[in-house]
């Protein structure tokens, strides 16, 4: 299989991308070109999602990719009156018509091989709602969406769409969207029930799973891996 992992130069997507080279050929993307020479890859493309989406479309077609792994996200935190819409454009650009322009390039070779896997990750906000990030709740709520009613479109043609929603997680992103909060870190993890942020190998082992055969009959899913955070405190 012929893998692609948006946003790939760090954090979550980086450990998508190193666990997913040890079943089929991973190449990746993202806007720092050094970053991504470093991740073990057969090949990867610098793009800016929010500028450059058709760079990367032509990339897709030309690798052939049949699992798509829709990682690359932005997170904006602040009362809806203090967005712009510079703020609002950018969120959901990358968030949610990025990710569904590049289904689109990619959904026609997986229905002529009647083979593939879509895999987003969303995000908790995105499940129960997040104040102060509203933008960024109602981008990830859409991407929820899009998954229900792709599942349903693509199933004929074996092709699964899931999104995994993380909850905190223990990367650069996470920790600065702490700084930008009104909360520390403390106090966050006090109201996550297991009392901890979720680590990035967590998500990556589930969207291998996904990815393979043993769960060809999940598809339509939003999947909340968040130590169990949307369940209350």
């Amino acid at each position: 299989m012929n893998i692609l992992v948006t946003g790939a130069s760090k954090g979550i997507g980086r450990v998508i991308a190193q666990e997913l080279s040890s079943v089929g050929n991973v190449f990746v993307t993202g806007r720092n070109e050094e970053a991504l020479k470093s991740v073990n890859s057969c090949g990867y493309c610098v793009c800016d999602l929010e500028k450059s989406c058709d760079v990367l479309c032509d990339f897709i077609l030309k690798n052939n990719i049949d699992v798509l792994i829709n990682n690359a996200g932005e997170y904006i935190y602040g009362a809806i009156d203090k967005m712009t819409p510079a703020d609002i454009h950018n969120i959901f650009e990358v968030n949610l018509a990025a990710p569904a322009r590049l289904i689109s390039t990619v959904v026609p070779q997986m229905k002529q091989n009647k083979w593939g896997r879509i895999v987003n990750i969303g995000s908790i906000s995105g499940v129960m709602g997040e104040a102060n990030a509203s933008i960024y709740s109602a981008s990830k709520a859409g991407l929820l969406g899009l998954t229900k009613a792709l599942a349903l479109e693509l199933a004929e043609y074996n092709i699964t769409v899931n999104t995994i929603n993380p909850g905190w997680v223990e990367t650069s992103l996470g920790l600065n969207s702490i700084e930008e909060s009104d909360f520390s870190k403390e106090e966050i993890v006090e109201c996550i029930p297991q009392k901890r942020f979720v680590e990035p190998i967590e998500i990556a082992d589930l969207v291998k799973y996904l990815i393979s055969d043993s769960a060809k009959g999940i598809t339509g899913q939003g999947i909340n891996l968040c130590a169990g955070l949307s369940v209350g405190i």
